[in-house]
């Protein structure tokens, strides 16, 4: 029994899959319209955005850092490429770059300050949070930017399987978590990114550069929240400064529901994935049951206490 158990996965593996699976059967009895195609294919529409923040969130958090500011920085470089596309006439390719190059120089700032200056991931980012809010706010005026080039706009466009439109933002959204999932798992700077988070001075006196293991980690989130602002703007056709106020807290909350301690060093990034479903899940499921959008909130709020109290349940029983 023992040997059969060892061999099992970790139940903090096994958990969000199970929980994904149990809310699945149990909105299908509620609804007989969850159990579509279009409505997954709706599902992973709404959760391509706070899908691809969650990557950069799940390889900082594996560090056993954290980023309060991801939501507002890809809200910035969301503005940065609608507004220099709409008033400078620039190219989408070009316009793109330079959102995704504030997101990144975002992604750098914070980084040198957690190695450089040695300043707490939580506070560092706290403050960018409000910096690039208030950016947002300035730089637009507080207005949404709408004459946006049709290139911008292609990762919101859909292809039908049969029946079902599925969105190619979606599509890019598998695709980012498949190239990260094959990176932490086969490449040494993947392997350091766990070992930072283990121990960051076992890992230094191994030879491991753990500042540039840092460093790398919150620039790669800033490129993912610019790719998460493209996918933004894709999906609502506009630059919106108001976007990104509650998806730094969806990204931590996908994270969380998705396995990952919040301590560092343990988690899958598919397991992300889940836990951004199953919070996509769990808000289309209440909203075909009628449900209103407190008790959406409520219900995300118990499952984050819920994965967090497990977690470190967990790491009691392994001491």
């Amino acid at each position: 029994m023992n040997s059969l158990t060892s061999k099992l996965p970790p139940i903090g593996t096994l958990g969000p899959f199970v929980a994904l699976l149990l809310a699945c059967v149990f909105f299908a009895t509620q609804s007989e319209r969850f159990l579509t195609s279009q409505n997954f294919a709706l599902i992973l529409q709404q959760v391509m955005v706070v899908g691809v923040i969650a990557i950069g969130q799940t390889l900082i958090i594996l560090t056993a850092g954290i980023d309060l500011s991801c939501g507002m920085i890809m809200a910035l470089g969301g503005i940065v490429m609608t507004k220099v596309a709409a008033d400078y006439g620039l190219s989408a390719p070009v316009a793109i770059a330079c959102g995704i190059g504030v997101t990144t120089l975002f992604g750098l700032i914070n980084g040198l300050l957690v190695t450089k200056v040695k300043l707490p991931p939580f506070i560092v980012t706290l403050g960018t949070l409000n910096i690039a809010f208030a950016i947002t706010q300035l730089y637009s005026n507080s207005q949404t930017i709408t004459d946006i080039p049709d290139g911008m706009l292609w990762l919101g466009n859909t292809f039908r399987i049969g029946d079902t439109a599925i969105v190619w933002g979606a599509i890019l959204m598998l695709f980012l978590y498949l190239v990260v999932w094959i990176a932490l798992r086969e490449t040494a700077p993947g392997r350091h990114v766990y070992a930072v988070g283990n121990s960051p001075e076992a890992t230094r006196l191994t030879g491991i550069a753990t500042d540039k293991v840092l460093l790398g980690v919150y620039v790669m989130a800033g490129v993912f929240y610019g790719i998460a602002s493209l996918l933004s703007v894709a999906r609502t056709g506009a630059g919106d400064p108001n976007a990104g106020q509650t998806e730094n807290l969806d990204a931590i909350t996908a994270v969380v529901l998705g396995g990952t301690s919040l301590f560092g060093g343990r988690g899958i990034i598919l397991g992300t994935l889940v836990g951004a479903l199953i919070v996509g899940v769990f808000r289309n499921g209440l909203t075909l049951m009628g449900v209103s959008s407190v008790y959406q909130i409520l219900v995300t709020g118990i499952l984050v206490i819920l994965a967090v109290a497990t977690d470190q349940l967990s790491r009691k029983g392994a001491r």
